[in-house]
């Protein structure tokens, strides 16, 4: 890499270790066309020393004659040479860099409107979102739309970058403006708490140094930002959660169950829930190639065993038994719909959750979000790029948490049965609530088993499913 510097042999093996003991921090790049999304990382790529020389050579060539310094940064992220020629970002560019500090990986995502859906696919694993803003137009319809995807996705962190503060003379009155209009439209999503810096990152005021040519703002610069934002701590704290990909059966006296840990922490000993069967165990082990472990937290892959022999197969979920999920046949969600090809009702897809593969169907359309306005629009279909709040039927319970309490049980998309293509990504916001008479309404399983500490039987009763609901509410109240 450019004006790098390999550690020596002798202490590789230290520097291995120091990377991997840094903690990961994934963001995306969003705002309007030409906003600067793409010279931005460039420039974050360049300054931190990770452009390999091969590649800034060819950079450095491709950048004569366009007006834009030596080199051109955008050309470092912008690799389809559809986007070189139009100038524009149109695929996901997912780039790697590190500091001292942190690790980074950042998707650039497009500014276009018809683009929107590779945004959401860029947003949908970040924890942090950079919406850029041009400091001569100020706020557009689409970087509010970015904000709002933002929001939707639970991104628990928001920067927002005025950018190209060198065209307008680095004026502080410009910023204050745009970061006033920002905070008012953004007042109306609690969950973000953004954070305003000015920018130039063609010349690179407050990208990694501090500008000498805006004295006004002593905020920290982009990147000590990035460097110090907290990580991972939503996904810490949320409950158990580790859907089986494989059950690992090797000989007769060893049954374990191998996964990735979506979300909370466990240890040997534990009470835990096996869903959708409801079947209630301990965990007996965490094993690894490297041996047992003693507890185990979000993101690490490991093999489960408990310390009763159950029928546990693929797509089944291992949850806490204090904390489980839900489960329901029918959940309402919100749908930002990735494909050309309309959603409609009543049309059947297959519903890829953290678990398992289901058939689904979208039974209805409650509205449509305008995302220059936020009001809500009554539907009958959903447009690529539109975002609408649904009701979808799966032809099995499905094991799920609301979005807002878990991004990886409370997410799915939807793929269509006969291209195979990802059609629409959704957020649940929880159970579909029928309207019975008299406030009959279901006895949830996550009522069920706090209260009683055990999983349910099922007793048929020959009457109407009204009266069945409000004979159970009784019972349970």
């Amino acid at each position: 890499m450019a004006t790098a510097t390999l550690p020596s042999v002798s202490t590789f093996e230290e520097f291995l270790e120091a990377e991997q003991a840094k903690d990961l921090l994934r963001f995306t790049t969003a705002g309007s066309v030409d906003d600067g999304k793409s010279t931005l990382i460039g420039r974050l790529l360049y300054d931190s020393r990770s452009v390999y020389e091969d590649q800034l050579e060819s950079v450095t060539k491709a950048s004569a004659g366009r007006n834009a310094g030596a080199i051109d940064f955008s050309l470092l992220t912008d690799g389809l040479r559809a986007e070189r020629e139009q100038g524009i970002t149109i695929d996901v560019a997912y780039r790697y860099f590190a500091t001292p500090r942190r690790k980074f990986i950042i998707a650039d995502t497009p500014g276009h409107e018809q683009y929107t859906r590779n945004m959401v696919t860029g947003a949908s694993t970040a924890e942090l979102a950079i919406i850029l803003i041009d400091a001569r137009k100020g706020l557009l319809p689409q970087s509010r739309r970015h904000a709002y995807i933002a929001s939707l996705l639970g991104l628990p962190h928001v920067v927002v970058a005025v950018n190209k503060m060198d065209l307008v003379g680095y004026d502080e009155q410009v910023f204050t403006n745009i970061e006033s209009d920002f905070r008012q439209f953004l007042a109306r999503f609690q969950s973000l708490q953004p954070y305003f810096v000015p920018i130039s990152a063609l010349v690179g005021d407050n990208i990694v140094k501090p500008s000498q040519n805006m004295p006004w703002f002593s905020g920290h610069t982009l990147l000590e930002h990035l460097e110090t934002v907290p990580v991972g701590k939503n996904v810490q704290r949320a409950a158990f959660r580790f859907p089986v990909q494989r059950v690992v059966r090797p000989n007769h006296s060893f049954r374990g169950y191998a996964g990735t840990v979506a979300s909370g922490h466990l240890q040997p000993g534990d009470p835990v829930l096996v869903l959708p069967s409801g079947r209630k165990s301990t965990i007996g082990s965490i094993t690894t190639f490297d041996g047992d472990l003693d507890s185990v937290h979000a993101g690490q892959s490991v093999t489960l065993t408990l310390t009763d022999e159950l029928d546990i197969s693929r797509g089944d979920v291992i949850v806490s038994l204090e904390e489980p999920p839900q489960l329901a046949s029918s959940i309402d969600a919100t749908l930002v719909w990735l494909n050309e090809t309309p959603g409609e009702v009543h049309k059947r897809y297959r519903l890829k959750g953290a678990a398992r593969l289901e058939n689904a169907e979208l039974t209805s359309i409650h509205h449509r979000v305008n995302i220059n306005t936020l009001e809500l629009e009554p539907a009958h279909s959903l447009e690529m790029n539109a975002v609408g709040s649904v009701r979808v039927e799966v032809a099995r319970p499905l094991v799920f948490d609301a979005y807002t309490q878990n991004r990886v049980t409370g997410s799915f998309i939807l793929i269509d049965p006969v291209t195979n293509a990802t059609v629409a990504a959704g957020m649940i916001t929880g159970a579909a609530v029928e309207n019975f008479q008299d406030g009959a309404r279901a006895v949830t399983l996550r009522e069920r088993i706090v209260r009683q500490r055990h999983s349910g039987a099922i007793v048929r009763l020959g009457t109407r499913y009204n009266v069945a609901l409000r004979l159970e509410r009784l019972l349970f109240a």
